[in-house]
């Protein structure tokens, strides 16, 4: 008893004692039930008051949370999401193993590739002004075990990429890779979806009984401005370049005539709610983050039309607009005229953040979908040149292969599938290329040539010269995956130690600097000055 009386929280203990039925039971924990009488109390370790309450809502800073992460671990949320984690991989391994597929690990260390985001590069020791990178994804290896003749592959893998982060992305994240031999997108995608019923019912306890919804990427971007589209809320975009082509707006009619679009969203019943500070914000968020020229609105209320675009639109103009986008009295209308990108990234970010102001989104609902045949190439204005939208080894569908051929880069699309789960894309993939000329052509497009792709991926070339088979497969990121499937905000709640959105492990303190001895050894010198 006098040992008991000077534990304190966080003490580690043990006890002996004799397990009895309690007198007065109490189902709201698991040991209601029983009750132990002590004979001997151990005191393995004592506390010091810990710097964040060990409690769910102790609503704690990110960045104390992340530096006593160890602390934050103990917490019931985290216990129960390191769980699941270990859940997700168990039944997904269950499944794959079961439906013949074969595990194998690739390479951690690996050559750098150009495409894609930027590698985290490994100098090497023994090979003096030499790097190896860490891998962004198993892909070129994976392709090389289809051709090597493995059937069925599967992994669990560790994959890196030095890339800007939010939310939703850390440097490290874990994927799960798949890949098939002698198949076509039907029997990948069919694959993958019983998948993902059979992770989502062990993990959650619920059912998608229901074939998964398929969009065309042209559609998604089209309707919902995003190639990840939210099905959760009905808010779509709304073209009206058509209405306002020959308007006396010039903001509107110039923005056509130079090929931009003039597209709107509608903020249903949000009249009385959205004041010019809040309408002031969203402009200010979509000219920010998205480079949008502007935002204008049109306000329906019970005594008539308010907008500050009214008095440069006809009647005829307005009641158009109010037609197409199918307002009513109450509603907000949105609308942006600019490039297609810009217009198509603004829109699609304020329909999101409108459906989270007005509580529009069903938090206890889960959307699957299909978003398929993404383009093969994007055009990046900033570099002047085309990049690939999935990445280069991306089969093209058979009805634009001859335009392709031909010598066209616009409008191709690709044997593409990604699978997006409440406006998530928690995993995307492909059927790839497998004829060399073809996929030699698509490096040249790229801007590649032929002795830069030798150069860089000529082990990869060589491989299809000794016969492949037709493969694709997909990738999970299971950090994302998991994050929507527990309706997380954060990524960083769902990983054990992850990183700051500086890519900082506040915890242990890296990245860090190393011994001038250490560098010499790897012939490197820092340029960084202070």
């Amino acid at each position: 008893l006098e040992k008991a009386e000077t534990l304190k929280s966080e003490y580690v203990v043990g006890i002996k004692g004799t397990v009895k039925e309690r007198a007065s039971k109490n189902k709201n924990i698991k040991t209601g039930d029983i009750e132990v009488f002590v004979n001997e109390l151990i005191i393995y370790s004592t506390a010091e008051t810990p710097p964040i309450y060990i409690k769910d809502d102790d609503n704690a800073a990110d960045n104390l949370r992340l530096k006593y992460r160890y602390l934050d671990l103990r917490k019931n949320k985290m216990q129960r999401n390191l769980t699941f984690r270990n859940m997700i991989t168990k039944v997904a391994r269950d499944y794959f193993y079961e439906n013949g597929f074969t595990e194998i690990e690739t390479p951690m260390l690996i050559k750098p590739t150009p495409e894609g985001a930027r590698d985290f590069l490994v100098p090497s020791r023994t090979n003096p002004g030499t790097f190896y990178a860490l891998p962004q994804s198993p892909q070129l290896f994976k392709q090389l075990l289809m051709i090597g003749g493995v059937e069925k592959y599967f992994q669990i893998a560790k994959c890196f990429r030095d890339e800007d982060l939010r939310a939703d992305r850390q440097p490290e994240f874990t994927q799960l890779d798949i890949e098939m031999s002698f198949v076509e997108k039907e029997d990948v995608m069919n694959e993958i979806e019983g998948l993902a019923k059979y992770v989502f019912k062990n993990v959650t306890g619920e059912e998608a009984n229901y074939t998964f919804q398929r969009m065309p990427y042209a559609e998604a971007m089209d309707r919902f401005g995003s190639d990840k589209p939210d099905l959760r809320f009905a808010v779509e975009l709304k073209d009206l370049s058509d209405i306002v082509k020959n308007s006396s707006f010039n903001a509107f009619s110039s923005t056509v005539q130079n090929g931009g679009l003039v597209k709107a969203i509608v903020a249903p019943s949000a009249n009385e709610k959205f004041s010019r500070k809040v309408i002031s914000e969203y402009e200010e968020y979509v000219k920010t983050y998205f480079g949008a020229k502007g935002l204008a609105y049109i306000k329906l209320g019970a005594d008539g039309i308010s907008s500050p675009i009214a008095k440069f639109l006809s009647e005829d103009e307005m009641k158009a607009i109010i037609e197409k986008t199918e307002a009513k009295t109450g509603d907000v209308i949105f609308i942006v005229a600019d490039k297609k990108k810009v217009v198509a990234a603004a829109l699609g970010a304020l329909r999101l953040r409108i459906g989270k102001d007005l509580d529009l989104i069903n938090k206890d609902d889960f959307k699957f979908l299909w978003v398929v045949d993404f383009p093969m190439f994007d055009y990046d204005e900033e570099e002047q040149r085309y990049k690939a939208e999935h990445h280069p080894f991306t089969s093209i569908k058979a009805e634009d292969l001859d335009k392709f051929l031909a010598g066209q880069t616009e409008d191709i699309r690709t044997n593409t599938y990604d699978l997006v789960l409440n406006g998530s894309e928690i995993g995307g993939g492909s059927i790839r290329i497998f004829n060399p000329k073809i996929q030699s052509m698509v490096f040249d497009r790229l801007g590649l040539s032929q002795e830069e792709a030798k150069a860089k991926f000529g082990f990869f070339l060589d491989a299809f010269k000794y016969g492949a088979p037709p493969h694709g497969g997909l990738a999970f990121g299971i950090d994302r995956w998991f994050m929507v499937m527990l309706k997380e905000e954060s990524i960083r709640d769902v990983i054990p130690f992850p990183k700051t959105n500086k890519g900082q492990c506040l915890m242990t303190e890296a990245p860090n600097t190393v011994d001038e001895k250490q560098l010499e050894e790897l012939f490197i010198k820092s340029t960084y000055e202070k």
